[in-house]
């Protein structure tokens, strides 16, 4: 028996491929690009699980987390992003988020947060495991700013002219900035 599963991403190439990667794995996908037709979709479909962009054209998938726990609060709920950080982990998890995964992330990472049990369900250690540093050494003075930026660009729903206004730097610095994630991902593209 396949497992329902509601992708939620603006890039449709994107969502295209999770679909086809998540097929050979007994999912049935069910891809939509904006906020208001994946709730449509939830309701209807009633999926039992559900992989969130954080950044969806002009809405923040934060901001979907809470719908989508009221209307289904038995399903897997993974938000993934491009812009990971500390602080939207840890906001992605208090709205109800069972996941939280940076992009890229690969096919069996992807395949893992969908299908263990949720750091909500294991308790408190749990949660901090998910979203503390995988190292325990301090954090530099880049992941520090990177940090920050992403604190106040979280503040800010994601809008990144807000968020240079309030950091006072140019828009184009900032998305240089954000561009530049100070930690080394050594895991492999979906695309």
């Amino acid at each position: 028996m396949k497992n329902k599963i509601l992708i939620i991403e603006d890039d449709q190439s994107l969502a295209n491929i999770l679909s086809r990667r998540l097929a050979r794995h007994e999912f049935e996908s069910h891809p939509c690009t904006d906020a208001s037709q994946g709730l449509l979709l939830a309701r209807q479909l009633k999926p039992s699980h559900i992989l969130l962009d954080m950044k969806l054209a002009e809405h923040n998938g934060l901001n979907l987390i809470t719908p989508l726990r009221n209307l289904l609060p038995n399903s897997v709920i993974v938000l993934l992003t491009g812009y990971a950080s500390i602080a939207t982990a840890v906001e992605a998890i208090r709205l109800g988020a069972d996941n939280y995964l940076a992009k890229p992330v690969d096919t069996q990472t992807l395949l893992t947060a969908l299908t263990e049990k949720s750091p909500s369900q294991l308790g408190s250690q749990a949660n901090q495991a998910t979203i503390c540093e995988p190292d325990e050494q301090p954090l530099t003075t880049k992941r520090l700013e990177w940090e920050h930026i992403q604190q106040v660009l979280n503040a800010n729903d994601g809008n990144v002219s807000a968020t240079a206004r309030q950091l006072g730097m140019h828009r184009r610095t900032l998305q240089r900035k954000l561009a530049k994630k100070p930690c080394a991902e050594s895991r492999s593209a979906i695309a």
